[in-house]
C-alpha cells in the first residue's frame, strides 16, 4: 500500500517535470508515476525534489530529471520484449523502470560492483510494482564491474550507464545489439551526456544531448576509498 504523501509526490514529481519540458511522452510519465521514488532512497530523503541524493558508498541517486532524460532518449529500445542493461544500478529505480517498460516478456539487468548497493536495490524492487518481475527472472540485479557490461544476456537494445567514464567501455559497445543505444556520461570534471547508436552494420554515431556532474564509473576499491 503506499501513503497518501508518496502518491501525491509521484504525482507532483512527473507534472513538474512535464511542465519544465523534460518529459513528453506518456510512457515515460506512467512509469515514473508507477515506481515510487520513495521506496528507492535512504529514509528521511526527499524522495521527489529535483536533485540527486547521496545513497552511500560514495555514490548518489540521480535527479529525477535525468532520470526522465535518460527514459526519453532510450524509450524507443525499451519497448515490449527489449532488453535492457543498466550500469551503476545503485539503489535499482532507473533499472525497475526499464522492467516496467520491456515488461515480463523482456529481459534487464542491473549491475553495480557494491554488494550492499545491490542488496539495496532488490530489497527496493521487492515493495514496488516491479517485484513481480523481479521473481519472475526478466529483471536481475548483480554485483560486477559494470565497465564489462553483462555478458550472459547480451546483447542489449539499449544501455544506460549512471556514472561518467573517461571514455566509452569496449565491453559495453560490444555488447549493443545493431540497432541500440547507449546513453553514457563522458568526461572528468567537465562531462557530457552522450547518445551512441549502433548501426545495422555496426558503425557508431556519437551525439551529444546536454552538459551532466556525475560521480566517475570507476573501480569498487576506487569509489569506497573516494575518488
Amino acid at each position: 500500500m503506499e501513503s497518501g504523501t508518496s502518491s501525491s509526490g509521484k504525482k507532483a514529481m512527473v507534472e513538474n517535470l512535464k511542465r519544465y519540458g523534460v518529459i513528453s511522452s506518456k510512457r515515460v510519465a506512467q512509469v515514473m508515476e508507477a515506481l515510487d521514488r520513495g521506496l528507492f532512497v535512504p529514509v528521511g530523503s526527499s524522495a521527489y525534489v529535483d536533485s540527486p541524493v547521496p545513497i552511500g558508498y560514495n555514490a548518489t541517486i540521480s535527479a529525477p530529471h535525468m532520470h526522465a532524460t535518460c527514459l526519453q532518449l532510450l524509450e524507443d529500445k525499451l519497448q515490449p520484449g527489449m532488453r535492457a542493461l543498466d550500469v551503476g544500478s545503485g539503489t535499482g529505480y532507473l533499472t525497475g523502470c526499464f522492467a516496467l517498460m520491456v515488461g515480463a516478456e523482456g529481459r534487464v539487468v542491473g549491475v553495480d560492483h557494491i554488494p550492499e548497493l545491490v542488496d539495496m536495490s532488490i530489497k527496493n524492487i521487492e515493495k514496488s510494482v516491479a517485484a513481480s518481475l523481479l521473481k519472475n527472472g526478466s529483471l536481475s540485479l548483480h554485483v560486477g564491474d559494470g565497465r564489462k557490461g553483462w555478458q550472459e544476456f547480451a546483447p542489449y537494445d539499449a544501455i544506460h550507464v549512471g556514472a561518467a567514464a573517461s571514455e566509452i567501455p569496449q565491453p559495453l559497445l560490444d555488447q549493443l545489439k545493431p540497432g541500440g543505444r547507449m546513453v553514457i556520461p563522458l568526461g572528468t570534471y567537465f562531462q557530457e551526456l552522450k547518445v551512441i547508436d549502433k548501426n545495422r552494420d555496426g558503425s557508431i554515431k556519437v551525439h551529444t544531448e546536454t552538459s551532466v556532474r556525475y560521480v566517475p564509473l570507476t573501480s569498487r576499491d576506487e569509489q569506497i576509498g573516494g575518488f
